[in-house]
Order: C-alpha cells, then structure tokens, then sequence
C-alpha cells in the first residue's frame, strides 16, 4: 500500500488553498482516504482523482524526527547508538526547494531510508519492534557540514533541511533497500540499509527505550555512504525501488533581515 498526503486542484469557486488530505495510489489514480495516523487503517472517502491532477506533499507531518548519527557503516557499531533530532518545521516535500544558507560551508544531501511510526510506542523490543511501523518513504537528511561540530542543531535544522516523500510504502523489507542519489546529475555510488551498523528494529528499541513515539513521528536510519556536496541550481535525486523518486532543487535562501553574518 502507498500512502501519499496531497494537496487537490484549487476550485474555481474560490481562490482559498485546498486542504491537504491523504490517498492511496494505485497506478495512475489517488483514492482518497481518511487520516491514517488517527490508529486505524484508513478508509476509502469515495472521492478518486487523477495522480497527475494533485500536488504531493511530504508523506507525513511529523510531530517529531529523529535521525541517527555514525549508523552508516558496519564499522559504526564500536560506538554507542547516537541519536539526534531535527525540527519538525525542517520538513519538505517533493519538488519543494531545498534553501542553501549562505556564510555555512559545505552542505552535504544524505539519502536515507526514513521510518514512518504507526502507533504509540515504548520500550520496544527488537523482536516486535517493526510493529510499530506503518511504512517507509525516501528523506534527505541536509546537514551543514562545517556547523555539525560546534552547532549540531542548526547544522541539521535550517528550514528546508528535511525533504521527505513522494509516498509512504506500508509492504517492505528494510532490511536491504538500495539507495541511489544524484547531485546536480552526478551519480553517487549506490548504497544499502544492509550496511547500516544498526538495523530498523535495532534503533526503534533503542529510542523507545527512553522516549516515547508517536503515529506520524520519523525517523531516518543514517546515510549507508549516500551523501555529497550540493551547491544553489542543482537538483537532488534519491530513489529506491518501491520507495519511489525524490526530488528537490537547491536555491539560495533569501537572507533573514538582521541575520548576523556566522564566522568560524
């Protein structure tokens, strides 16, 4: 089952913004239903419209995310599992632009496999814990390079740092998903969640062992060596079957009045 959230055609009879809602795609058709993070499955509204005809917007609203820090190598299992968070607000969709702030260095786009929490959880164990998950979808976890020491948060949370989409795929195995990227048209070596140190059920036991998750949180499993530098005009790409295409361009971002300039 694919799940998308979207935004309909705007109606003639007003020129108010359509309110988002929630379809499953099947083929070249999106049959609406109801909210599937409100704790059942969701249920057709009735109401099928042409995919081509909607604007998709990313997947979920997450009232949290989560990422996992040195989970991209076999290697990474010497150290502790390490997780940090990204503001919500940091959240796109497809086709959305990705703001480059100026005066921070390098930015690196980082394709990752992105988990999508289906039900309230808490101490987890590894045997059960992908019961929690109602599915998966592609993220790009922008990171400001040359921040991420002395600054980790904003290195991770500058609005538009978080792209997520295009879909929610509620039937597949995490265990080994390829993960293709491309910057600015060049291909980065594909890459697999086979390589993470930490698999899916590992790091969901992990962080519900001191918090709480919730329908709709996210959580991005760590980059398996699928992450470059992106510079304003070039588009990022990131794909994997079942999961889709993902794709944002990177422009500059407009300077914030009073901004002071950072220095390192």
């Amino acid at each position: 089952m694919r799940i998308v959230r979207f935004r309909p055609p705007r109606g003639t009879a007003t020129g108010e913004e359509p309110v988002a809602g929630y379809g499953l795609v099947e083929g070249d058709v999106l049959h609406q239903v109801s909210d599937p993070f409100k704790g059942e499955t969701p249920r057709p509204t009735g109401r099928t419209l042409p995919l081509d005809s909607v604007r998709l917007l990313a997947p979920t609203e997450p009232p949290l995310v989560i990422g996992m820090a040195r989970n991209g190598e076999p290697d990474d299992r010497r150290f502790a599992p390490n997780a940090f968070l990204k503001p919500p607000r940091s959240v796109i969709g497809p086709g959305d632009p990705i703001p480059l702030p100026g005066h921070v260095g390098r930015v690196d786009a980082e394709g990752e496999l992105a988990v999508v929490i289906g039900r309230t959880a808490r101490n987890l164990a590894v045997g059960d814990a992908l019961d929690a998950v109602l599915g998966y979808t592609l993220g790009n976890d922008v990171t400001a390079r040359d921040l991420q020491a002395d600054d980790p948060l904003q290195a991770k949370g500058y609005d538009g740092f978080t792209p997520l989409g295009p879909w929610i795929e509620t039937d597949l195995d995490a265990g080994a998903v390829d993960l293709a990227v491309s910057i600015g048209g060049r291909s980065l070596p594909v890459g697999s969640t086979a390589r993470l140190a930490r698999g899916v059920a590992e790091i969901l036991a992990y962080l519900t062992s001191f918090l709480t998750l919730h329908p709709g949180d996210v959580v991005l499993a760590g980059a398996p060596g699928t992450y470059g530098p992106v510079a304003a005009g070039e588009t990022v790409t990131i794909s994997a079957p079942g999961l889709g295409v993902l794709t944002n361009p990177v422009v500059v971002a407009p300077a914030a009045p009073g901004t002071p300039e950072r220095t390192r």
